[in-house]
Formats: structure tokens, C-alpha cells, sequence
């Protein structure tokens, strides 16, 4: 069965508040609506990363589904990964200050798993892109420093590539817009896979934004 593609008599419904997301699809011009997830982030012991973030993605989803009814729907959630080690989102200044100690000088993969639902409530695609970043040997002060702007909190690692952070970022080996919170190049394609999209790039480049509470 086929459905109607995205576009602004339709938009996508994207299942986070998160700002670096709603920012990197206002910055490709597909037209969309917020509807926030309630659903807690969970790190489920005895997975792989890949497939927490692809789990809390699709709950993601799933959870928002009520609604909005027959729309496409876009789930993601991204973490960093040290060897074994999971980094969510700082819980305060001292889980960050931690964060950072251990992820400095040092490699690490930054994980964004994201799904699709069509309209007929069916997830039709997800998967978990990876890009491996290195953070420079920062000084205590640094990081006292960075923790004072408040940007590290609500980021997956305590760190922001797109904002202060970078000055820490000595360089990353994949998907840039996957640090930020979603993998473009890889979100587009399934869209246009899936029938999501009729094309890339859309005809009309204005994305609309509906903020629900």
C-alpha cells in the first residue's frame, strides 16, 4: 500500500524536542511537527549500542503514534560509546565533569539510531549510523570552564560538536550531522527508500513547525 509522501500539507512528524534535531531539518527544508516522546531514556543492559538506539528510537515512535494518526514518523536517540563504556546525558555537573575526564585525549563512536513509520503505523526502516570522533587532552580548567556555560547538559557525552564543544573536537571520522543528533545523508535516503519522500531535494524548501507541549 502507498501512502502520501512529506511535504507541507503533510509533514513529517519527528518524535523528539530535541533542538539539534529540529534545527538540522529546518536546515534541509523537509516540512515537519514536534510531537514530544515520554518515553525515558533507558540504557538496556546486555545489548549492543546499536541496538539501544535503535530500540529507544522505535519506542520513540511508537509513543507518539496515538497522536498523531497517518503521518510519517521519525524516532531517533544518540549515544556516545567509550570501548564498553555508555555515556548518556550528563544527570549534573559532576557526572559531566566525569564524562569529559574520561573521554579526553582519547577515540570514541558517537551512535544515532533512528526508525521510519509509515502512515499505516508500520516501522519500515531503522537502523544505527556510527562516527568516531577524538576529543583533544583538555585541561581541568577546560572543563570547569565548558561546565560553567551550561551547554554540556542534555547532550549525549556532555559535549556539543556544534557549539562551544567544538574547541574540543580534534577530529571525527563519519557523519558529521550524526553528532549532532541525526545522520542526514542516512535519515534522506531511507525517507526516499521508504516513500517518504517523493525526491530530495523537496520543491518547496520551508519546513513548518508545530511545537506540541
Amino acid at each position: 500500500m502507498s501512502y502520501y509522501p512529506v511535504d507541507k500539507n503533510n509533514p513529517l512528524i519527528l518524535a523528539s524536542i530535541s533542538p539539534r534535531r529540529k534545527a538540522i531539518l529546518e536546515q534541509i527544508g523537509i516540512p515537519f511537527e514536534i510531537v514530544g516522546s515520554m518515553v525515558e531514556e533507558t540504557l538496556y543492559e546486555g545489548l549492543q549500542p546499536e541496538d539501544i538506539v535503535c530500540q529507544m528510537a522505535i519506542l520513540k515512535a511508537k509513543s507518539v503514534q496515538y497522536v498523531k494518526k497517518n503521518r510519517w514518523i521519525l524516532g531517533a536517540d544518540t549515544i556516545v560509546v567509550m570501548n564498553k563504556k555508555v555515556f548518556g546525558k550528563p544527570k549534573d555537573s559532576l557526572d559531566c565533569h566525569d564524562m569529559l575526564l574520561r573521554l579526553r585525549g582519547k577515540n570514541h563512536r558517537v551512535i544515532t539510531g533512528f526508525c521510519i513509520f509509515n502512515p499505516g503505523g508500520k516501522k519500515v526502516h531503522h537502523e544505527a549510523v556510527i562516527t568516531k570522533v577524538k576529543i583533544k587532552e583538555i585541561s581541568e580548567s577546560e572543563i570547569e570552564a565548558y561546565i560553567k556555560t551550561g551547554e554540556p547538559f542534555g547532550k549525549a557525552g556532555g559535549y556539543a560538536i556544534q557549539g562551544i564543544g567544538s574547541f574540543m573536537i580534534e577530529y571525527i571520522n563519519g557523519s558529521y550531522t550524526n553528532v549532532v543528533g541525526l545522520p542526514v545523508c542516512e535519515v534522506v535516503g531511507a525517507l526516499v527508500k521508504c516513500g517518504g519522500l517523493k525526491g530530495f531535494p523537496l520543491n518547496s524548501p520551508s519546513a513548518l513547525l508545530f511545537q506540541r507541549g
